[in-house]
C-alpha cells in the first residue's frame, strides 16, 4: 500500500517504513507528526480518492541538505557573484497509513 501526500506544500509517494527528507517541520527529534492531507491511495489494484487516511510519522533528525552554488556573471562588465545556500530539512520515518 502507497499514497500521495502533500507534505509542506511538496507531493511524496510514501510506503510503511520509508524515510523522507521534507522542507523544515515544527516539532522535536522523536515528536509523532501527521499528516492528513492525502491526495491518493492504492492498495494492490484499487486507487481510492478519498480523503479519510491519515499519514504518521515520526520526526528523526533536523539537518541542513547540500550546499547548493548560485553564480552569477555579466559578460565583458566585470560583474560576477557568487553565493551559496543550504536548506533547512527534516528526515522524517513513515510509521503508518491508516
Amino acid at each position: 500500500m502507497f499514497a500521495i501526500v502533500n507534505i509542506a506544500g511538496q507531493q511524496f509517494k510514501v510506503r510503511k517504513d520509508d524515510e523522507l527528507f521534507v522542507h523544515r517541520l515544527e516539532g522535536n527529534v522523536g515528536d509523532k507528526v501527521e499528516f492528513s492531507e492525502i491526495l491518493m491511495t492504492a492498495n494492490g489494484g484499487s486507487v481510492n480518492l478519498t480523503n479519510s487516511i491519515k499519514v504518521k510519522a515520526e520526526i528523526v533528525d533536523h539537518l541542513k541538505g547540500d550546499k547548493v552554488i548560485v553564480f552569477k556573471k555579466k559578460r565583458r562588465k566585470g560583474y560576477q557573484k557568487s553565493n551559496g545556500h543550504r536548506q533547512y530539512l527534516t528526515k522524517i520515518k513513515i510509521s503508518d497509513i491508516a
